[in-house]
């Protein structure tokens, strides 16, 4: 009997379920809900029914209803949905509601901006909506900014910090290092023909070390962002990562956003929610006029490395964007390309210039937040990049 009630038990476990899925009163499971069930069947309704009209959530069961124009309204929905499904289901809900619903000018009330949850995503629709953004709304989305930026960094600076601190040591190797600087590994292959057998040692002639970084710049880190409406997220994280780099004393960072116009941000690296308040998403795109510019700022090529973030969508001059790069590289620059800097891979991208780079030995692809400073380290040390 048991048994038996374990798989009623199961059974109706799944029809539950299904019914979830399905939603409706045609879904032909015959279970009804009620409780907590019915209050999520109707906020997934309210977002994904047939129906999606103005009027808001229809009390029950039935997925017709729609989030209707009203902030008041939305503002509860995002309430319910917060208390129903996990945050990173959250994320996903209000995102297709912004797209489905068209929820964009909601977004500029401050207690809808109150009710959402903050990330990536919901940063980069703010900042497309900058510039329609009245003054009693700002504080609030910078507020909301705040806090998604305030993440990003203490999930992303410290690593990147002691990663690119260790490239710099690195590449600062020195033949007459401290004892506590010596690269063991290295100075033991250097030296294996003088290893003694009797006494089954090596007597190292030659020590390899690592010089310690100095407090004056070694390096210039140029981040070149595209900030079509298609490179929001790379936007976000780039702008954090901007700041992480400027932090350290031994990396001049420059930080440049274009679209057929070009920005530099660099006086405001200081505070990435500033940088990211003067951002333009959206717009076209002129990358060739945006390395033009890059280029005219570096003032020692050997010792700098350009990143370009971009879909490599040109709407400038294809053909002098390409010269520009390889001059770059012939002058001893290091030059990475990224499509993407998100945790979404790549996003739709022109792949005649991709294989045009390629062809100058600078790989295009998307880079996850989590690789960028393994990216940035073998570009510093001017090893091969960790392409994934």
């Amino acid at each position: 009997m048991s048994g038996t009630g374990d798989v009623m038990g199961n059974g109706g476990e799944r029809l539950r379920r299904w019914r979830m899925v399905l939603g409706g009163e045609s879904d032909g499971t015959g279970c009804a809900l009620g409780g907590r069930d019915a209050a999520m069947d109707a906020a997934l309704g309210a977002l994904y029914g047939g129906g999606g009209t103005p009027g808001g959530v229809s009390g029950g069961s039935r997925r017709a209803g729609g989030l209707g124009g009203s902030a008041p309204r939305v503002a509860r929905w995002l309430g319910d949905i917060r208390t129903y499904f996990p945050a990173p289901v959250v994320q996903v809900m209000q995102r297709d509601a912004i797209e489905r619903l068209g929820l964009d000018s909601l977004l500029l009330e401050p207690e809808m901006l109150e009710a959402v949850e903050p990330d990536v995503h919901l940063v980069g629709t703010l900042l497309s909506l900058n510039k329609a953004m009245p003054e009693t709304t700002r504080e609030t989305a910078r507020a909301v900014v705040r806090k998604v930026v305030d993440r990003l960094e203490q999930r992303l600076a410290s690593r990147t910090r002691a990663t690119l601190t260790g490239a710099l040591d690195r590449s600062a190797r020195t033949a007459r290092p401290r004892h506590a600087d010596i690269d063991w590994n290295r100075t033991i292959r250097a030296n294996l023909k003088h290893y003694l057998p009797e006494h089954r040692t090596v007597v190292p002639e030659r020590l390899i070390g690592y010089g310690r970084a100095a407090q004056s710049v070694r390096k210039e880190v140029v981040l070149c962002i595209d900030q079509s409406g298609s490179m929001a997220a790379s936007v976000v994280y780039a702008s954090v990562f901007g700041a992480v780099l400027a932090s350290m004393r031994s990396i001049a960072t420059r930080l440049v956003v274009f679209d057929t116009a070009v920005a530099d941000l660099t006086d405001q690296l200081d505070d990435p929610v500033d940088v990211l308040f003067g951002t333009q998403l959206g717009g076209g795109t002129d990358i060739n006029r945006a390395l033009a510019y890059c280029q005219s700022r570096i003032t020692r090529p050997a010792e700098t490395v350009v990143v370009l973030i971009s879909d490599l969508y040109e709407g400038g001059i294809r053909n002098e964007m390409l010269r520009r790069v390889a001059a770059m590289k012939a002058a001893g620059t290091e030059f990475v390309a990224l499509l993407a800097l998100s945790d979404e891979g790549a996003p739709a991208y022109d792949r005649e210039h991709a294989a045009a780079l390629a062809a100058l030995g600078v790989p295009a692809f998307a880079c996850t937040p989590d690789l960028f400073p393994e990216v940035m380290a073998a570009a510093l040390e001017k090893r091969p990049l960790p392409v994934p």
